[in-house]
């Protein structure tokens, strides 16, 4: 690997002028591609064997455009009421406009023979139910906002207008522009105290911003292969970033440590290629295997959001082999110019400084630091013991978006449940007759369909039932429940669980109806249950592959079960974190938060996948520093402070960029984005800091010699990776000046 890293870095060093020709047409067309594109996403909760699946499949073959539900374009009086002459005019002319907008299968007028309980009791709520002919995956941006738009005559007659349900959400999603401008600015400056140089700063940066490019346009058109959950551009915006500007800053410095060491500038870009980009490949691919191990989870949802993810982490692996090696190649000397007069320590700088002191304090009092870091460790876990799973909080989004100011007026106007109503769909062996005394012929008076209406209704936190919808054959029935609690709320997934378990077999027994309890709600459910299922055996997936991976990487089967168990400790306590500040709601104010919230039930699986990847990135280059001082001195003491001293520079530079650009994601409108970004910045400070130069030293010093051990038998088996070592590299012709062999 090192040698082919050499020949890459050095003909990309070389050739400087082509492989920049080439990144950037490349890249051009990326992004065209993923213009044409478009920008399609969806939050698939589809789950083989569950409810809601079961439900949706019903529906979609049955009652095609009641599948996915409606969406209530809400309309609401800031004075008077929605019943007076004038607005009654504007809300049917705005039903009209509606029917009229591409896409729209059906409008009910709350004023017509069907708007039964569509207008509020207080007057002050109108609701329009919109039923679209495409579903989330392939509604556009601009069909929404097209169904927003035809409120336009009950806006004119002084009505404020929004709109719910999927269309609403796909309006309502934040822009990252701030958050990336803020992690991009703290970047800078973290660079500009790290190199001392504005030339070095933009290396990094200028890296990362075109493989985050090229990332979100190949995510737009994986889009047209996968569903591409809603959540996923911006999860690829802020591992991009992260991953993007720390492993071009690992290269970039190694390659500066060189350069002050007398090294030829071609050599010192090819050797830096090849050592810091031994080490970047390595950890790159790490994440991405520990990722794309999600699919294992069998979760579609989850499973795309770990393929997205670990495209933007093997675009900046490919970004920092290449498309830096020839920035390097281009800039040359000139990688010292614009100095800026920030602080005095550099991370290529070797002198002694602070860092050795700390080493040396650590090896020398192993136990102390060892029990102060595990406690710190284990009283931040502690709110994890009380982690529950839910589902996203529409209720939680800025009040500026138009899905949440649809849920306020819906709650306010009829109740929180009708923000997340609940599918119940009904398949009949035979088609629905009309009861025998019903004057009005109507199927839907069939007594299977009313004793299941009668016990839907009367079944614990319901709040009202619609009337059964049915389909041509007549053997599908659709039923709308509303509850009497907010979707998020424990309540509302205790009910699902009551009418799975209870009401719906008691009302259905001895008959040849079967039911089951669909919906956006109810999907957010069952992904709560399978994720709270698959979470053991995933942690147990990914923590195996790091040992695997881990024991190739330094020979050794210490070194990697130290590693898996020093991970998980950094992983709890990053979960107690969120857990205590949002689902205990402690500070949510400080971050953007109205009150507490659920836990998305997919961001610990994906936490910890992700954390568990990008801790693999510090761990190898601190580990790989304290082997090689290992070998060279056998002397575990001295190596440990070596490798310590001459990454923890890097290695806090590296993590402190990362945390900034993931903390500024926190400024997103979004909770579920809020809390990706409050997780991992929290967990790769706790990495960087307790756990690399806390933790790491004072159980490689307890262990010595004994971390580098491995059965003979094993090391005959398993093949030989040098990271960062000169293992596979021609050897360094003498710098300039100095004879071969001189010292």
């Amino acid at each position: 690997m090192t040698g082919l890293l050499f020949r890459v870095g050095r003909w990309c060093g070389r050739h400087a002028r082509i492989v920049l020709a080439a990144w950037v047409v490349a890249a051009a067309g990326v992004v065209a591609l993923g213009a044409l594109a478009g920008h399609r996403t969806s939050d698939d909760l589809s789950l083989p064997g569950t409810g809601s699946t079961q439900a949706a499949d019903a529906l979609a073959a049955s009652l095609p455009d009641q599948a996915n539900g409606t969406n209530p374009l809400v309309v609401e009086a800031p004075a008077g009421k929605v019943t007076s002459s004038t607005h009654q005019q504007a809300i049917e002319q705005t039903v009209t406009a509606v029917r009229k907008v591409p896409h729209v299968a059906k409008a009910v007028n709350p004023f017509g023979g069907h708007g039964a309980g569509l207008v509020s009791e207080d007057g002050t709520v109108a609701s329009i139910p919109v039923t679209l002919d495409v579903g989330p995956s392939d509604l556009t941006e601009d069909e929404a906002q097209a169904v927003l738009d035809a409120g336009a005559p009950a806006v004119a007659a002084g009505l404020e207008v929004s709109l719910g349900g999927y269309a609403g959400q796909e309006l309502s999603r934040p822009r990252t522009e701030i958050s990336e401008a803020v992690g991009l600015a703290a970047a800078v400056v973290i660079l500009l105290f790290a190199f001392g140089t504005a030339a070095a700063m933009a290396l990094p940066i200028v890296a990362a911003v075109v493989g985050l490019v090229t990332t979100l346009s190949l995510v737009s058109v994986l889009g047209l292969v996968i569903d591409v959950p809603s959540i996923a551009p911006t999860l690829a915006t802020m591992i991009g970033l992260g991953v993007g500007i720390d492993y071009a800053l690992f290269i970039v410095t190694r390659h500066k440590q060189q350069l002050r060491g007398g090294m030829e500038m071609g050599e010192s870009i090819a050797r830096a290629t090849a050592t810091a980009g031994g080490a970047v490949v390595f950890a790159g691919t790490t994440v991405a295997i520990a990722l794309v191990s999600l699919l294992l989870a069998g979760i579609p949802l989850v499973t795309n959001l770990g393929l997205t993810a670990a495209v933007a982490v093997l675009v900046a692996v490919l970004a920092a082999i290449t498309l830096l090696p020839a920035m390097l190649g281009a800039l040359g000397p000139r990688i010292d110019a614009l100095r800026v007069p920030l602080g005095r320590a550099r991370p290529d700088d070797h002198r002694p400084h602070g860092w050795a002191r700390w080493a040396r304090w650590v090896v020398a009092r192993p136990w102390r630091s060892l029990v102060a870091a595990v406690a710190v460790l284990v009283v931040l876990a502690v709110p994890v013991l009380n982690l529950e799973l839910g589902q996203n909080d529409v209720g939680a989004m800025p009040e500026s978006t138009t899905a949440r100011q649809a849920y306020d007026a819906m709650s306010a106007g009829f109740g929180p449940g009708s923000t997340g109503p609940l599918l119940v769909a009904a398949q009949l062996g035979a088609p629905a007759k009309p009861a025998a005394d019903d004057p009005t012929d109507n199927p839907a008076s069939d007594p299977r369909l009313t004793k299941l209406s009668t016990a839907l209704a009367g079944a614990h936190g319901v709040a009202s039932v619609s009337p059964p919808t049915l389909d041509k054959a007549g053997d599908t029935a659709l039923y709308t429940v509303i509850s009497t609690s907010a979707p998020s709320s424990d309540a509302t997934s205790d009910l699902v669980v009551e009418l799975r378990d209870t009401t719906i077999p008691a009302a259905t027994k001895g008959t040849d109806v079967t039911a089951s309890v669909g919906g956006q709600t109810a999907g957010y459910v069952d992904l709560a249950d399978r994720i709270a299922d698959r979470l053991p055996q995933m942690i147990a997936v990914v923590v195996g592959l790091s040992v695997v991976v881990l024991m190739l990487a330094f020979r050794s089967l210490l070194v990697p079960v130290k590693a898996a168990l020093m991970n998980l400790l950094s992983v709890a306590a990053a979960y107690g974190v969120v857990t205590f500040v949002f689902q205990e709601g402690h500070g949510a104010s400080l971050i953007g938060l109205d009150h507490a919230v659920p836990i998305v039930s997919f961001v610990p699986l994906l936490m910890f996948a992700i954390l568990f990847g990008l801790s693999m990135d510090y761990e190898v280059f601190l580990m790989t520093q304290i082997h090689e001082r290992f070998h060279a001195t056998r002397r575990p003491a001295r190596a440990v402070v070596d490798g310590l001293a001459g990454t923890g520079r890097v290695i806090t530079s590296a993590a402190l960029i990362m945390v900034c650009v993931f903390a500024s994601f926190v400024l997103d409108g979004d909770p579920t984005v809020k809390q990706f970004g409050v997780g991992l910045a929290v967990a790769i400070a706790i990495d960087a800091t307790i756990v690399r130069c806390l933790l790491v030293p004072a159980v490689m010093a307890l262990l010595g010699r004994a971390a580098w051990w491995m059965p003979a038998w094993l090391g005959r088996l398993l093949p030989r990776i040098d990271l960062e070592g000169e293992g596979g590299l021609p050897q360094q012709p003498p710098a300039p000046g100095r004879p071969a062999g001189a010292r």
